[in-house]
């Protein structure tokens, strides 16, 4: 305590302590005022930022060592909720940065406790093994000439689901889900991700509970296979059409249109599926939005047309809810046929969505349209947060309505009265700047995950999207179609066609000189700043969207030029 030259308490100290504590005061006044202003400014963004809050939580648990980081983080979680309860009591900013807290404390438990509910024996080591199993799925994979089978062993010692791969020589007609057979196989533990941010097969195994791996010597079946149940029907019409087209079409075309028709790649070489990559063209071959709009897009124009052809129906009903109707079965079938993948889901509930804006008379595609597609699928499948399919998926279809959501943008591509060759020029300046935007966005996923990305797949995409859209899918509905009367051969030659102009593309934008950027790894750090970065920058409206830009800057200028690491 100040003391005078007596030695005596000042009188001046009180006071002083009473001003610097109102000081304090008023600054967190005037800090909480500016964050109302701002937050009530963005007041539309703020559902937004729901799911990215239980995407934080999820990633928290990826990211974090064990138990007790996960425990630390939930307590820092729940401190900060209760933090900004106390200081922003009765405030906007108070309530959204709390439920954001929240949000992100449940994502983390969430994650930890599907990750024990799912929790199995794993393989210790690499062994050979024989065993009796039974056969739960089967997939063919014709580039690899083999059959992927996962199977459900009968013996103890061995973890209770097993993926086995057999040729395709010793996979007889009896090899179907639901037989019994005897597999003399070597078998090894679920393999890690050979380099970081790479493919971890072991935590997709974990999630899926498989114990192991390996390819079998010798199968043979004991016990032919019954009645099958729903799953193992629905594998045999997704395994039907694939089969039907690839004795239709040869080749890579052949692995492309099944591709496209099943979600199914194993019939896609490796020559090409790497040149689609390369080109950026690898979207095209993950049944995402892009087919399921084509798909539900297609069943909607041709109900709509046919049911006006009658002046009673288009006079009594809404024919529009009844073509949004079929279009929605008609997704559902897609989807269940394709294997319900997380890049299909997520269009197919946003396509849900849409199509009851549709029947409401309701303008459906926005970014809030996208935020519930991501809350559903990390609720039910928070484990495909780390995965490039759900991050490539959701990174594209942000990107892309973010951009078209922006003011000026808007307004320059929105239709008007003009002449055919400004429509041209205005629907080919949407799919470029539609492609530099997707590109922009997809870029640190690529080099995250496979440490490659192509410079070029903007400009490619300009021609490939309308060439898969407008001719290649509804060619390969048609050739389908006829297919039941016997008359498909001539659309199937369109078919290949298309299909060749699309490999052809793909190689030469491959081979192209500098097509592809390279990158030997990209620290967790800097890619999360680059996520954190996007995100900022496409949910904000105001200004301060902006400081976006400032972690993108961070993130990408890390993630090319990393510390050197200390040698030991």
């Amino acid at each position: 305590m100040p003391a005078d030259d007596r030695g005596a308490p000042s009188i001046a100290d009180g006071p002083r302590q009473t001003g610097r504590g109102a000081g304090w005061a008023r600054g967190l006044a005037r800090a909480s005022e500016r964050l109302e202003t701002r937050f009530d400014a963005e007041r539309d963004q703020l559902p937004l930022w729901l799911p990215v809050g239980l995407g934080l939580g999820i990633a928290a648990w990826f990211a974090l060592p064990g138990a007790h980081a996960w425990t630390a983080f939930l307590l820092a979680a729940a401190a900060f909720l209760f933090a900004m309860l106390g200081l922003g009591v009765g405030t906007r900013w108070g309530k959204a940065l709390a439920l954001f807290a929240f949000a992100a404390a449940l994502g983390c438990a969430h994650i930890w406790w599907k990750a024990e509910r799912v929790a199995a024996p794993v393989l210790e080591y690499a062994r050979m093994a024989e065993f009796t199993a039974e056969i739960e799925s089967f997939q063919r994979l014709p580039a690899r000439e083999s059959v992927r089978l996962v199977v459900r062993p009968q013996e103890a010692g061995l973890p209770p689901r097993l993926r086995v791969n057999v040729d395709a020589e010793d996979a007889g007609p009896a090899l179907q889900p639901g037989a019994t057979v005897r597999i003399r196989a070597w078998l090894i533990p679920p393999p890690p991700m050979a380099v970081p941010g790479a493919y971890d097969f072991a935590r997709y195994a974990w999630f899926h509970e498989l114990g192991g791996t390996g390819r079998a010597n010798t199968i043979e079946v004991v016990v032919p296979a019954g009645e099958p149940g729903w799953s193992a029907r629905i594998a045999g019409w997704r395994q039907s059409p694939a089969d039907h087209i690839q004795s239709r079409l040869s080749g890579g075309e052949g692995g492309i249109a099944t591709a496209l028709a099943t979600g199914d790649q194993g019939a896609i070489s490796e020559a090409d599926a790497e040149a689609v990559r390369r080109s950026g063209l690898a979207h095209l071959l993950s049944v995402s939005g892009l087919h399921l709009t084509a798909a539900v897009g297609a069943v909607m124009l041709l109900t709509l047309k046919l049911l006006a052809l009658s002046p009673t129906l288009a006079l009594r009903f809404r024919l529009t809810v009844v073509a949004a109707g079929a279009g929605a079965l008609a997704g559902i079938a897609y989807t269940v046929l394709t294997g319900a993948e997380v890049p299909t889901v997520r269009p197919w509930l946003a396509g849900i969505l849409v199509l009851i804006g549709v029947a409401l008379g309701r303008e459906a595609i926005t970014l809030r349209l996208v935020a519930v597609g991501a809350l559903i699928v990390l609720l039910f499948w928070p484990e495909s947060l780390a995965g490039p399919s759900f991050q490539l998926s959701f990174a594209a279809i942000t990107a892309i309505v973010a951009l078209h959501e922006h003011p000026r943008v808007k307004a320059l591509l929105s239709r008007r009265d003009e002449g055919m060759v400004q429509k041209t020029g205005r629907f080919l300046l949407a799919l470029i700047l539609t492609g530099f935007a997707v590109e922009i966005a997809l870029a640190p996923i690529a080099l995250y995950h496979f440490h490659k990305a192509g410079f070029y797949g903007a400009l490619a995409n300009v021609m490939a999207i309308p060439l898969t859209t407008f001719v290649i899918m509804p060619l390969e509905a048609l050739a389908l179609l006829f297919d039941l009367i016997g008359l498909g051969a001539p659309f199937w030659w369109l078919t290949g066609q298309a299909l060749s102009l699309l490999l052809h593309l793909a190689h030469a934008v491959a081979d192209t000189p500098g097509a592809v950027a390279l990158l030997p790894t990209m620290p967790m750090a800097a890619f999360a700043l680059v996520v954190a970065g996007g995100l900022w920058i496409c949910l904000w409206k105001t200004g301060w969207r902006r400081w976006g830009l400032v972690a993108l800057a961070i993130g990408r200028a890390w993630a090319l030029f990393p510390p050197r690491p200390r040698l030991v």
